[in-house]
């Protein structure tokens, strides 16, 4: 029998880019997908074009939260699937067979995962992202930053632990380590599987996001090992800006 998906949007205040979200994921050839999409109350028009799919949704909730992650969490405990993913508003599903190929590549894993195209605004596409995916992924490969993006995982519902609203901006990475921890059966897709729109309040917050990345980090590897890791990812980013620069000259 094959796995139920539910699919996850939070959205607030963004009528440009949430009918490309919501497409990417109605369009799907996989045939059990439960679409769940939680807004935070918006002003600009973002609900009355959600409302007009409103029949092929299987919650759409409209009302003030606390933040993404409370809203990511009021869409956790409303899914009903196997497997849940989260694909925010701006995002899309690589391509329309995209969840197919995905649960036929290995039954019953705990976790898929896959590469991340990156677009800018006007939805041009920048490339890969700077971190390609590990060939193997467990709750470990963080530790030189975050190599898989959160719009790139499925994870099995029964190992999707609510949030952790004590963090504002980086929740998500707590979140997926959490996870893969738990998980014994992770399997890399070796495809492109989200295509991710580069802004959200992680980079609008980019030092507070920072800092709590650290405190995460620390948390589950150690303060000494982080630091040592964090002088490594510091050296790895310097070269890659030396080396995009050498390009672009």
């Amino acid at each position: 029998m094959q796995p139920k998906l539910s699919v996850i949007t939070i959205v607030y205040n963004n009528a440009k880019d949430i009918e490309r979200t919501l497409r990417s994921v109605l369009t799907q050839t996989y045939p059990d997908i439960e679409y769940i999409i939680i807004d935070g109350a918006s002003t600009d028009g973002t609900r009355d074009i959600i409302y007009r799919y409103k029949d092929k949704l299987a919650q759409f909730i409209s009302e003030k939260d606390r933040g993404i992650y409370d809203a990511m969490n009021k869409g956790l405990a409303l899914a009903t699937g196997d497997y849940v993913l989260f694909m925010n508003s701006g995002d899309e599903i690589y391509s329309p067979n995209t969840v197919k190929e995905i649960f036929q590549s290995y039954p019953g894993a705990d976790i898929y995962y896959g590469e991340t195209e990156m677009y800018d605004e006007d939805w041009h596409s920048l490339g890969q992202r700077r971190h390609s995916v590990p060939d193997t992924f467990d709750w470990k490969s963080f530790k030189h930053g975050m190599s898989i993006s959160h719009q790139a995982i499925y994870v099995k519902r029964s190992l999707a632990l609510p949030y952790d609203l004590k963090y504002k901006y980086s929740a998500d990475i707590d979140w997926i380590i959490k996870v893969a921890k738990n998980a014994s059966s992770i399997v890399n897709t070796h495809a492109y599987v989200a295509k991710y729109l580069v802004g959200g309040i992680s980079k609008q917050k980019h030092m507070a996001s920072l800092k709590e990345r650290f405190h995460i980090f620390s948390k589950y590897y150690g303060l000494i090992p982080n630091l040592i890791n964090h002088f490594w990812i510091a050296i790895n980013l310097a070269q890659y800006y030396i080396r995009n620069r050498r390009t672009n000259d």
